[in-house]
């Protein structure tokens, strides 16, 4: 296995765990950085016992890769939605110029219609791309009003419980004054005040 697909794995599960896990450190990053910067300069010299198009065939694989895994680190590094999208652009434009240097290889018509289908493919992933981001967008934003509202409702029940014990309180406050009327004099005030003490009055 190359150096450049123990790298892209090794992204693929930071990015894999990224809700789970915390964010790779700096220093994990810097590392990433060189580790792509070498797999590219690798990949890129393979290149050179091919020639003509094959050649250019082979270094858009080889670029396509490096931004494929730079995005890739970067969500890793910095988990957003931002970032994921950024990943599934990166990975359209790396196939379409893949794809759209292999059209090189034909031509007239079928150049034409090959260049089309590359292009039309990368169109195709990148609404998807800009979809996802959409409903996932849309996702959190019914998740923080969610939230809100069911801190709203928490409020309002707290509130109620509240207003609910206070009228309890004063029912029990009422019952006991009555019973304090069965007294007089001195056992009729230290009811009442045992009375006010107990129910907060």
């Amino acid at each position: 296995m190359s150096k450049f697909r123990i790298s892209a794995i090794a992204i693929g599960l930071a990015l894999s765990a990224g809700a789970m896990a915390q964010t790779m450190s700096k220093d994990q990053y810097q590392s990433g950085k060189h580790g792509i910067a070498a797999d590219y300069q690798a990949a890129k010299a393979a290149c050179g016992s091919l020639s003509g198009n094959a050649n250019d065939i082979c270094k858009a694989q080889a670029s396509g890769r490096e931004n494929v895994a730079k995005a890739q680190l970067e969500a890793a590094y910095k988990p957003s939605l931002d970032a994921r999208y950024a990943v599934r652009v990166a990975r359209a434009e790396a196939d379409y110029a893949v794809a759209r240097e292999r059209c090189d290889d034909t031509a007239g018509n079928v150049k034409d219609v090959c260049v089309q289908e590359a292009k039309a493919a990368a169109v195709a992933a990148k609404a998807d791309a800009k979809a996802w981001m959409k409903t996932a967008n849309a996702n959190e934003d019914a998740a923080e009003t969610a939230a809100a509202a069911n801190n709203k409702a928490n409020e309002r029940g707290a509130d109620a419980r509240n207003d609910a014990a206070s009228d309890k309180r004063d029912a029990d406050y009422a019952v006991a004054k009555e019973k304090c009327r069965a007294f007089a004099g001195d056992a009729k005030s230290n009811c009442m005040s045992d009375a006010k003490a107990r129910f907060g009055k």
